[in-house]
Order: structure tokens, then sequence, then C-alpha cells
């Protein structure tokens, strides 16, 4: 019956398909994406609705603040001096794989970042964000000068490493989130009623350390493109 139990585990959220006509499917990958993006966008109006200047403050503006301080200042020890600018973009990534993350305490929910899908996507928003951050900060020439350097002969290299980069993102985020809720859905087979809150724990634990993961990842690459290269002065 266990061994049932594991075989019959889903991989991936893509595997839920909620309705289907012809080749289009809406599956739980899109469900919950669209749920989590209506949480963050529900909950950031909520909280800023009623924001106060004033000493007496709401506990959410606490919250929201704490949190919003905590991400700029994560920004800037990594080296970008001006956090303000990537906040909105870097937050919202962090957020979407935390709420991702904490909205497997409540049963049904299947979180999309184990969905391949969703965390390609997430690294193609940032493999496109980090050309546009470097040009806007650099300007385009000295930005395509870059990748030349230290020598024109590392062009295709430093282009490859652009592509594998944002592939080593989505992978990792996937397999991280896929391993963790594998392990977890085999031990609760097994031990049903002994782990079951443990084992949720862990896992929550688990998807926060990886949204820190990959919002860090994402605001170095960042950091790397906006960092100016000037042309070192002839002898």
């Amino acid at each position: 019956m266990q061994s049932d139990r594991i075989v019959a585990m889903r991989l991936s959220p893509d595997q839920i398909i909620f309705w289907q006509l012809g080749f289009v499917k809406l599956n739980a990958t899109i469900v919950f994406s669209w749920l989590v993006i209506l949480v963050l966008v529900l909950g950031s109006w909520l909280v800023t609705r009623k924001l106060s200047t004033d000493l007496h403050r709401s506990r959410w503006q606490n919250v929201l603040e704490v949190v919003v301080l905590n991400i700029s200042k994560q920004i800037k020890d990594v080296g970008l001096s001006q956090p303000e600018k990537y906040l909105s973009f870097l937050g919202s990534l962090f957020l979407f794989i935390a709420i991702s993350a904490l909205g497997t305490m409540f049963p049904g929910f299947e979180p999309p970042t184990g969905s391949l899908s969703s965390t390609v996507a997430l690294a193609l928003c940032v493999f496109v964000a980090v050309p546009v951050f470097g040009i806007s900060q650099q300007g385009i020439g000295a930005y395509l000068y870059s990748y030349t350097q230290p020598t024109f002969i590392m062009l295709p290299f430093n282009i490859i490493s652009e592509v594998s980069r944002t592939l080593a993102l989505a992978v990792r985020l996937f397999g991280n989130m896929m391993s963790g809720a594998m392990i977890i859905g085999i031990l609760l087979s097994i031990t049903p009623f002994l782990f079951p809150i443990v084992l949720t724990l862990l896992g929550l634990l688990t998807g926060i350390v990886q949204a820190y993961i990959f919002f860090i990842l994402a605001t170095v690459y960042i950091a790397a493109a906006t960092r100016s290269r000037t042309p070192a002065p002839a002898a």
C-alpha cells in the first residue's frame, strides 16, 4: 500500500490537469502561479492602502517596512549602490518563491516552483533583466564591450556563460524544490502520523532558503552587469 502511494506521487504540478480543450491545458502550475500572484497583489494593496508617516503605524506596515528594508540591505550588500532601482524586480522574485513555499502549509496547494516550466520562466526573467539593467547603467556600447573582456577571444565564452547560468538557475531551483517535496512525500507515506509537522516545517525552511539563494544569485548577476568596466589606459 505504501509503495503504491510512492509510485502514485506526482513529480510536477504540470501533471495535475484542471481543464483541457484540445492541446490547451489548464494545469496546477498555471492555477497556483496565478494564485500566488493574486496573493501578492492583494497583499500589497491591503498593506499599502493606508500607509502612514506618523509614529503610530499599523502592524502590517511595520512588517512591510521590515521586509523592504531587509531586502534593500541585502541588495546593497551585494554591490548595488542604489537598491531602490532593483527592489521591485528582485523583491518580487524572492516573495514569489517564498510565498510558493509557504503555500505548502495549506492542504491541496501545489507550489508552482515544483515545475520546471515555472523555474525556467523565473530564470528567463533574470536573463532578460541582467542586460536591461546593465545597458541602463552603462549604455549599450559599454555593456556589449564588457563581453570582450579581458580579451576579444572571451566573447563566445561570456555568451555561453550567460546562457548556462540561466539554465543552472532554473534547474537548481526546480531540483531542490522537487527533491524536497519528494522526500517529504515519501517519508509521510511511510510514517504519516509521526513526522508531518516536523517535515512540513522542514519543507518551509527549504523553500525560504531556495528563495534567498535565487534572490542573491540574481542580484549578483545584475551587480556584475551594472558594474562599469572601462578600457585600461594605454601605456
